[in-house]
């Protein structure tokens, strides 16, 4: 895995893994089920993935999108290929939420709802937290 993987905790927070691409559970969870979605090639430019990895992207996407509107129902959901600290191809997984969301008796709010969203906000979580999380989410995981 590259360095970017491993930053995100890498294996720790596996939630799928695909031949292209890892959903990881977001350390920082800015909203509740955020995550990265990371190629695990060095590609530092998006237009430098394989065609392969392109392809297994939507599949990773649909995957997403089907887990957490299903376990959250969130609102929106946004994608931030940011890549400036970490320089591989990832994204940021944000569902969106108008109204506090709670997990396990865990409350999550997101102050930037309706506009763009606040990523120095998180809800911190303890290890045994995250991992409770991961594997909710590793439970409801469609096809990786």
């Amino acid at each position: 895995m590259n360095a970017t993987i491993n930053k995100f905790g890498y294996p720790a927070t596996l939630i799928a893994d695909y031949e292209h691409w890892v959903a990881l559970l977001r350390p920082a969870q800015a909203t509740l089920g955020a995550l990265v979605l990371a190629c695990k090639d060095d590609s530092i430019a998006f237009s430098q993935i394989s065609p392969s990895a392109f392809q297994e992207l939507s599949q990773a996407i649909i995957d997403i999108e089907t887990v957490l509107s299903h376990a959250f129902n969130y609102n929106k959901i946004n994608y931030l290929m940011l890549m400036m600290v970490d320089p591989h191809v990832h994204f940021h997984v944000l569902p969106r939420y108008a109204q506090t969301t709670t997990f396990e008796g865990i409350s999550f709010e997101d102050p930037g709802w309706p506009q763009q969203p606040d990523l120095t906000h998180k809800t911190d979580l303890s290890t045994g937290q995250s991992e409770q999380l991961i594997h909710f989410l590793k439970s409801h995981w469609p096809s990786a």
